[in-house]
Order: C-alpha cells, then sequence, then structure tokens
C-alpha cells in the first residue's frame, strides 16, 4: 500500500529566544514607550535596559519567532517542514537549532559574524494581552541571496511572517524564488503596526504572489480599512485563500469563494502570546492534510485555545498527546 503524500511547508521568519514576564502593572510599558499590544523593534541598550528591570525568578525563556511557533507547533502535530532564519554563534543560537532539530524539522540556519541571536522580551499584562520588544540581532541579517531554488526542494508551501516586511528586498527575493520554485506563498501579517508602517509594499506583494494570507481585525483593519468580515472579502481579492481571526468571536476563512465560520473552545487565558502562530500550525497541519476548511479551522481553533492557557507561545511536549485526541475526533 502506497504511503499518502503529506506536502511540506518551509517557515521562514525571524529566529529569536523569547523571554515572557508577567507585569505588575501597564505602567511599565509606559516607562519603556511600548505601546499595549505592539510589537516594537529596539536596539541592543533597550533590549538590555527592559531585561533587567523585569525579568524575575519567574520569568521563562524558549525559543520564539512567530513563524518559528508555528513551525515547531506544526511539528509536535507530526507534520512535515522546515524552518530558515538567522542565529548568532553563542549559546541561545544553538539551544534554538537543537530544539527544532529535535522535532524533526529541517534547519537552514545562517550565522551571523557581528550579532548574537535575536531576542523577544514578551511582556504580559494582567488580562493576558502582550506587548513585544523586539531586538532583532542577527536574524536581522538575513539576506535576500540567502534563497535559492535548490533550497526550496522538498517543499510544497513557504511560510513566510510579516516581521521580515521591513526589509522589502529580502520578501521580494522570497516570494519570487519561492513562485519560481512552484510552492504555495503564504503570509501572515503579524503587527497592525508593521502593517501600516509598509501598506503600499506589503499590498503589492499580496496581490502578485501571495496565495494564503493571514491576518486578526487589527491587520486586517490597517490592511483594508474594513471590519473583519467586509475585511475577509477584500483580503479574498488578493489570494485564493483568506482567514481573519476575530479573537474570542472565532475567526472567518474564505475559500474560492466560500466562508466559513470557526468559534473557540473554551479555554482560561492566561497568555496570548503566540495564540496566532498556533492558530497558523493548527490550520497548515489540517490543510497539509487535505481536510476541508472548516475542519482546517476547528483544528487551528483548538491548538490557539490550548496555547493561550500556559505562559508563553509554546506548549510543554506534555500537552500534545491530549491534543492530537481531540483532533482525531475532529477528523472523525
Amino acid at each position: 500500500m502506497t504511503e499518502k503524500y503529506t506536502p511540506a511547508v518551509l517557515g521562514v521568519g525571524n529566529a529569536l529566544i523569547d523571554v515572557i514576564t508577567v507585569l505588575e502593572n501597564d505602567e511599565q510599558l509606559e516607562i519603556f514607550g511600548l505601546p499595549r499590544g505592539s510589537m516594537t523593534l529596539v536596539d541592543a541598550d533597550r533590549s538590555k535596559l527592559i531585561y533587567n528591570t523585569v525579568v524575575n525568578e519567574a520569568s521563562e525563556m524558549t525559543t520564539g519567532g512567530s513563524v518559528a511557533n508555528t513551525m515547531r507547533a506544526m511539528a509536535n502535530l507530526g507534520a512535515r517542514g522546515g524552518y530558515m532564519g538567522k542565529i548568532g554563534h553563542d549559546d541561545l543560537g544553538e539551544l534554538f537549532r537543537h530544539d527544532f532539530e529535535k522535532r524533526g524539522l529541517n534547519t537552514h540556519l545562517f550565522y551571523s559574524d557581528t550579532s548574537d541571536t535575536g531576542r523577544v522580551m514578551a511582556l504580559v499584562s494582567r488580562d493576558s494581552e502582550r506587548t513585544l520588544a523586539t531586538y532583532l540581532g542577527a536574524a536581522a541579517e538575513m539576506q535576500a541571496s540567502d534563497f535559492s531554488v535548490d533550497m526550496l526542494k522538498g517543499y510544497d508551501y513557504i511560510y513566510v511572517e510579516g516581521y521580515l516586511v521591513f526589509n522589502h528586498l529580502l520578501i521580494e527575493a522570497a516570494v519570487e524564488v519561492a513562485h519560481k520554485a512552484g510552492l504555495k506563498i503564504a503570509f501572515d501579517l503579524s503587527s497592525y503596526n508593521v502593517v501600516e508602517a509598509n501598506l503600499d509594499f506589503l499590498k503589492n506583494i499580496l496581490v502578485n504572489y501571495v496565495d494564503i494570507i493571514f491576518a486578526n481585525e487589527e491587520e486586517a483593519r490597517a490592511l483594508t480599512g474594513l471590519e473583519p468580515e467586509d475585511a475577509l472579502h477584500e483580503i479574498a481579492n488578493y489570494c485564493e485563500l483568506s482567514v481573519v481571526k476575530i479573537g474570542k468571536e472565532g475567526s472567518l476563512i474564505k475559500h474560492n469563494g466560500e466562508v466559513t465560520r470557526v468559534g473557540v473552545i473554551p479555554a482560561k487565558a492566561l497568555d496570548t502570546t503566540g495564540a496566532g502562530d498556533a492558530y497558523a500550525a493548527g490550520f497548515f497541519y489540517g490543510l497539509t492534510n487535505g481536510y476541508p476548511m472548516e475542519q482546517c479551522g476547528k483544528i487551528a481553533a483548538l491548538v490557539s485555545g490550548k496555547v493561550v492557557e500556559v505562559m508563553g507561545p509554546n506548549l510543554p511536549d506534555s500537552a500534545w498527546p491530549e491534543v492530537k485526541a481531540e483532533i482525531a475526533k475532529i477528523v472523525g
């Protein structure tokens, strides 16, 4: 009996280490000049200041980066994939590589000779909202020349995070090489302020190259100026599959002109860090297994709902057998 072929996804993003800390109150965000709920790029000195001010014995450290979180979760679900990013010649970089390789992901990791591995100070408010202060370090040094058709062999999808969009040449190279290699191109908008700062460039890339777009309601509004449902239809004009996540209201999916509405699972939200990344992992798992859109959405909602119940963007390894059992119920 011939084994079923399962498509593989190559994730491309900022390879980072997350340092997660619960804040005493949101006044600390004002002191650091960080808009609540945003992702703000900071330099090494500012990152060190935040680190020295807030980190305590309850803080957690884990591999991070938006698409990295997605690929890590996909690997834990049993999906096929790989990851491309840039790290430093340091302990954090080796922690990142080792964690991904032990999960069965192919790693396409480049090394910087001048910068340390990047890190994200993930500051969690008491109501579970997260604010990110990101020092990119080595991650910011990925170059257009790092992409090649040969490297993309064996992959069917490429999944690119919006946080990379500040490097226009890199994004252009990624989508052009992936298009030439015949891959489906998926893009996550990542943050409303990223969208606002790169609106014209981003629209051009989405319309001309991208097949799958993920957005939350703030990102969708920044891109289209519209509320979630109208934004879904507008984004669907750019691509073949559009997803708009609307928090506690669930998500909207449009594929081949058909809209699917998906709810959320009951969850006690502790930390929303990585919720969207987990959603993408569940969705891609369903998509690469050939499940219909409703099941893809339900799997995505399940994985996302489980992640918000823990600190940080990653479920503990011990949680995945239960998640897989729940997925088996969804797909029958």
